[in-house]
């Protein structure tokens, strides 16, 4: 066996496998039941169970970056400190390959009288390093903290913000073979978080695995090769991690089954088809992706949408620096108060790059009845960089207090941006640059000159 092969196999082994997960609370509504149950004094048992997590089963491979997402409750955390030991499952099996540093709840671990040094030795210790070991990596640590002489004060003198940089530098300074992240760097502020994904990148390049929960989804979408998907203790699904972010979506407004609406479908299957060549010829031109993920309530629906350039032509390639405009023709089912037209461009990976709605743009704010079409459009300068984009639209609006999707269209459209000129990162910020001779005009006005 070469060692092509020894390294492949290493891969795709498992660093984490978990079987048949369930965790099972108990919640009581007065304290003194509690008490009864754990004495036994009660004729019975009170209180109700509340499964964190329902026959849970995902495998991480090793040198994976994988993301874990899902509402509040979903079960999240406790999978991540099952992973790492901190609870025992109710039922099923867990098995980990490798050494864990864990971030997880924040100062989960320190000791809050001890100063930050003797906390890193504390931490260290816990993970089987020798203080002689731990020596050798104190530099590396504090450096990468920076939190400068308040290392030698008890860590309850710490903000929010120190307390995260020590506890992330002793993590992913002990040389772990699985790094867990839970949430702990959205209280960091952005240099540190700059940091910190930084070294997420060195420990991808050098193999190792990453477990990263995280509300931040431009984040999941940047960093993670797969994502786990988690609603109410169950695992929804697993996939890239576009996928599950757009499953997620849904999930978050209540609309995870898809809602199709006939007209559009119709407009779709006839671009399939090719049932009528002209629509199909229009689509073609125009990027409309037949496989777009679409849900809502169906009281308004998004029946066409395109994109023209400065000319006012139908086109799926917009020139950088140029204005376009995105078309929306929406039919009305129901009442709808004040509906929120939106636009979202993403790139091929799923990050959200920029987008806008009606309601920001304070451009319409009326209520709409059954029957009335309402044609938008949205005009404004190309700035992104050349490249492929996906567009995404909406249809959504509030009742009362609570928000409603009435028509979404995830990646509906595929725009080209064509560009001679593409600057670093997402946008151009269209900078006008200027030279000038610095060094004649000290000359001119020298020493003594009095100019």
């Amino acid at each position: 066996m070469d060692n092509k092969q020894i390294q492949v196999q290493e891969i795709a082994f498992p660093a984490i496998e978990i079987k048949d997960v369930v965790k099972v609370y108990k919640l009581y509504d007065r304290a003194r039941d509690r008490v009864k149950d754990a004495f036994g004094l009660g004729r019975r048992q009170s209180g109700r169970l509340h499964y964190a997590l329902k026959g849970v089963n995902l495998c991480i491979r090793r040198g994976e970056t994988v993301g874990i997402i899902g509402t509040n409750g979903s079960g999240k955390s406790t999978i991540l400190k099952i992973i790492t030991g901190v609870l025992n499952p109710t039922s099923g099996e867990i098995r980990v390959n490798g050494r864990i540093s864990a971030l997880l709840e924040l100062g989960a671990g320190f000791n809050q009288e001890y100063n930050g040094i003797e906390n890193v030795y504390l931490n260290g210790t816990m993970m089987g390093f020798s203080d002689r070991e731990i020596d050798q990596k104190l530099p590396e640590i504090l450096e990468f903290a920076d939190i400068g002489d308040y290392v030698n004060q008890p860590v309850k003198t710490y903000s929010s913000g120190m307390f995260v940089r020590l506890a992330f530098a002793v993590a992913i300074n002990i040389e772990p073979e699985i790094l867990i992240v839970d949430e702990a760097l959205s209280v960091g502020d952005v240099f540190f978080q700059a940091k910190c994904y930084h070294k997420f990148e060195e420990f991808k390049k050098m193999g190792k695995t990453i477990v990263f929960v995280s509300h931040d989804l431009s984040a999941i979408s940047k960093y993670c090769d797969r994502v786990f998907l988690l609603n109410k203790g169950e695992l929804l699904g697993e996939g890239s991690p576009k996928t599950m972010i757009d499953i997620y979506k849904q999930v978050l407004v209540g609309q995870y089954e898809i809602h199709g609406n006939q007209e559009h479908a119709d407009f779709l299957e006839d671009v399939k088809q090719g049932g009528k060549e002209s629509r199909k010829q229009n689509a073609e031109e125009a990027g409309i992706n037949p496989q777009a993920l679409e849900y809502g309530t169906g009281q308004a629906r998004i029946v066409e949408y395109y994109v023209t350039d400065d000319a006012g032509v139908r086109t799926a390639a917009v020139l950088k620096g140029s204005l376009f405009t995105l078309h929306m023709r929406v039919a009305f089912e129901e009442h709808v108060p004040a509906p929120i037209f939106a636009f979202t461009f993403k790139n091929v990976m799923g990050t959200e790059i920029t987008g806008t709605n009606s309601m920001v743009e304070k451009a319409f704010l009326e209520s709409v009845e059954p029957g009335q079409v309402k044609e938008v459009t949205f005009t404004q300068k190309m700035s992104l960089q050349g490249g492929e984009y996906l567009l995404s639209l909406g249809v959504t609006g509030y009742n009362g207090d609570t928000f409603e999707v009435y028509h979404r269209l995830y990646d509906a459209l595929n725009i080209t941006v064509v560009s001679d000129k593409n600057t670093v990162g997402y946008y151009d910020m269209d900078s006008v640059v200027q030279v000038t001779d610095a060094s004649r005009r000290e000359t001119e006005s020298g020493p003594g000159t009095g100019r």
